[in-house]
């Protein structure tokens, strides 16, 4: 089955104009033309009418640039919008996917993404979209790959540029294409050998006035950090791999061995890569994966309202980057609020600071570190021009877990196979991330 076509990308500023495209071979000249146009207006009419510009926008067809209608796919990064038109029955997933792969690739070559960067390193963003959009259809998106064909900027490439001599290959292979593995340069070498396995984690659910669970997902990733010389063989096993629903792998993964008995054998790429992201399956959450519990009481009245938020830790752990966040209506003006702990004596620090944001109309309770086992309350009372208050009946909270996972999985062993070179150091580590929504 071919792969969808995607006639080319568009980078524009924060202004609408355009700083880059690709050369749209299988397009009318008016096709990119017609696309910012009709983006620019979506704009224009998003500011007037304050409703967000979706992200897929249906763009009619015209004489001059084909008769038929056409999708208009687009991400922000920074100033900067990307969009990439479709003429085709195109899945908009296709899409998105190739576009954060090339903005993950962009990122790598000049840092930060902006507008600024984009001018200064044009030729370099021109090759890549090259070399990575063929005649619309994807062709190289291995970073490792890509690096044997556009050098990466460096200092000394750019002191030869200034001074007229051609830029040094440096550690690139002397032939683009020249490892059998796609995704992993030829001739890697370290002085030191080292792997790093990240596990990051992320819980969405939602939570009823009585505590109980109503529904939670979590998301997961296996993000790697590999720094190992010449062409290693891993063999990486989990604690709990029934854990795992929904596998989607990086391509060096053998997708057999991982059917047989669960572990993942695989050549990884040079650098920083995404080994695999899953799914916890949705079966009832438990207890310790919803760490906090939330007592609200509140009492609306006319023109005003009196509140009395519990937050109160069930983690045998630290949590941080704790924030509670209720919006207050549209007409809120104001909140007089006092922190104070049940659970004895708290640092000022650790019970946290709360404010009013005039722009959402949110009361914000941002506490940097939760201590194991806490109890705080913030209590008040709010203002509101609006006789009767519409505040939201649900309360959102966020918080991270430095190092632990939500699920629970670890990392088992981690083997180099058939290789007595070298013995790499190996670290890992785990992450939870949540936001939970609780009703009162």
């Amino acid at each position: 089955m071919p792969l969808p076509n995607l006639p080319g990308l568009i980078i524009l500023d924060s202004t609408g104009k355009p700083i880059i495209q690709t050369t749209f071979r299988t397009s009318a000249p008016a096709f990119p033309l017609l696309h910012i146009g009709a983006f620019n207006d979506a704009v224009a009419r998003s500011v007037s009418t304050g409703e967000e510009v979706e992200n897929v926008l249906y763009v009619p067809g015209s004489l001059s640039a084909g008769a038929a209608g056409s999708a208009l796919c687009w991400v922000q990064r920074g100033d900067l919008r990307f969009l990439c038109p479709v003429s085709d029955d195109v899945d908009p997933l296709f899409v998105f996917t190739f576009l954060n792969t090339f903005l993950t690739i962009l990122r790598e070559y000049i840092g930060d993404i902006s507008a600024s960067r984009v001018r200064e390193n044009f030729d370099l963003v021109y090759q890549l979209l090259e070399e990575m959009l063929d005649s619309g259809h994807p062709l190289t998106t291995e970073p490792n790959a890509l690096r044997d064909i556009v050098l990466p900027p460096s200092l000394l490439n750019k002191l030869l540029s200034v001074t007229g001599a051609s830029g040094l290959p440096g550690s690139t292979s002397a032939m683009p294409f020249a490892s059998p593995i796609p995704w992993r340069r030829h001739g890697v070498r370290y002085n030191n050998n080292e792997v790093y396995f990240d596990i990051v984690e992320e819980l969405e659910a939602a939570v009823g006035r009585n505590g109980v669970v109503l529904s939670g997902e979590v998301w997961g990733q296996v993000r790697c950090q590999c720094r190992l010389s010449g062409t290693p063989d891993l063999l990486l096993t989990f604690s709990q791999p029934r854990l795992l629903s929904d596998p989607s792998f990086h391509p060096c993964v053998r997708y057999q061995k991982w059917t047989r008995d669960r572990s993942l054998s695989f050549v990884p790429p040079d650098g920083s890569f995404t080994l695999l992201t899953y799914m916890v399956p949705p079966p009832p959450l438990a207890p310790h994966q919803v760490p906090l519990q939330l007592r609200p009481h509140i009492v609306i009245g006319s023109g005003t309202g009196s509140f009395e938020i519990g937050l109160i830790s069930r983690a045998g752990r630290v949590l941080e980057e704790v924030k509670v966040v209720w919006s207050l209506g549209d007409e809120a003006t104001g909140v007089q609020a006092s922190m104070s702990s049940t659970s004895g004596p708290v640092s000022e620090k650790d019970r946290g600071s709360w404010g009013f944001d005039p722009l959402t109309r949110s009361l914000e309770w941002t506490i940097p570190t939760l201590p194991a086992s806490a109890s705080l309350t913030l209590k008040g009372t709010f203002s509101s021009s609006d006789a009767h208050p519409r505040t939201s009946p649900a309360i959102q909270i966020t918080y991270t877990m430095p190092s632990n996972t939500i699920s629970g999985l670890k990392v088992d062993s981690l083997k180099l196979v058939g290789s007595d070179t070298y013995k790499p150091f190996k670290g890992v580590r785990g992450s939870g991330r949540a936001k939970i929504e609780w009703r009162w």
